[in-house]
């Protein structure tokens, strides 16, 4: 396989890197769009040593530490109204904590990532761990009109400290639920059985409040091509545990972030 190809082949997984890193499209792609330019460039700061995903996330984690992106990106990419933004840079302790239960790298390559050493590797994502478990619980709303996915996406929000105030399995019963009682977090599935769409329900819904979204889908590389605005939170199906919990709990750490920049600014 050629370097193009493999670079293409996990592309989409760098795109849900860096979105989930960032909290917003269009930030996140053009931090992938540097690391691309940076390798073009100079091919030789791909190393494989440990394999072609890990080489690469490994210098896409260089570009993301030592080069700031503004948000003038988002002029040239406009952001769905499901995004949060967020200027500070994320800290390692969260990098490492994606990697591990996002990405599914093991504790060794999270450490080749990093370009640290596994007992930093566990004391940062012991870190994010604290920081996560800090999340103040929330209302969810789950739009899934599979039962056992919706029940086991149930029992998660549940174990993560959270309520439910019910599952849609229609655009139309996600619109009647949430006015009924606001949600603080939704995950959406984006194609519902019946042919109406999770992603149209969310966007009216956000037209009224703002919100946390996670969209859950069987087919991510549909929404992870940086060419329209897409998701900045996106679970794969079928899903691991870890991975509802890392996604969920950093959009909701973008959240509370955004409204303490808010609060903090009306202060001052």
């Amino acid at each position: 396989m050629s370097r193009s190809q493999l670079v293409a082949e996990y592309l989409p997984l760098l795109r849900r890197h860096a979105r989930a890193l960032t909290g917003n499209q269009a930030s996140g792609d053009a931090y992938v769009g540097a690391m691309l330019e940076a390798l073009l460039q100079d091919p030789s700061l791909l190393d494989e040593t440990h394999g072609a995903r890990a080489a690469l996330f490994r210098l896409f984690t260089q570009i993301w530490n030592s080069v700031s992106i503004n948000d003038n990106a988002d002029a040239a990419s406009p952001a769905m109204p499901s995004e949060r933004r967020l200027s500070n840079i994320t800290p390692l302790p969260r990098q490492a904590f994606l990697l591990l239960s996002l990405e599914g790298f093991s504790e060794e390559e999270v450490a080749y990532v990093l370009g640290i050493d596994i007992a930093e590797t566990r004391r940062l994502t012991d870190a994010a761990g604290r920081e996560m478990a800090a999340e103040i619980a929330t209302d969810v709303l789950i739009i899934e009109d599979e039962t056992f996915i919706a029940m086991d996406l149930e029992s998660l929000v549940r174990n993560l400290g959270h309520h439910v105030i019910g599952v849609a399995r229609t655009h139309t019963d996600a619109i009647a639920l949430a006015k009924n009682r606001r949600p603080g977090l939704i995950l959406a599935d984006i194609q519902l059985a019946d042919g109406s769409s999770g992603l149209d329900a969310v966007n009216e819904l956000l037209r009224a409040f703002e919100v946390p979204v996670v969209f859950i889908t069987a087919y991510p590389e549909r929404f992870l091509t940086g060419e329209r605005p897409e998701p900045a939170f996106l679970i794969s199906k079928p899903f691991q545990p870890a991975m509802v919990s890392a996604v969920a709990s950093q959009a909701l750490f973008f959240q509370r972030n955004s409204k303490n920049r808010t609060t903090g600014a009306a202060a001052g």
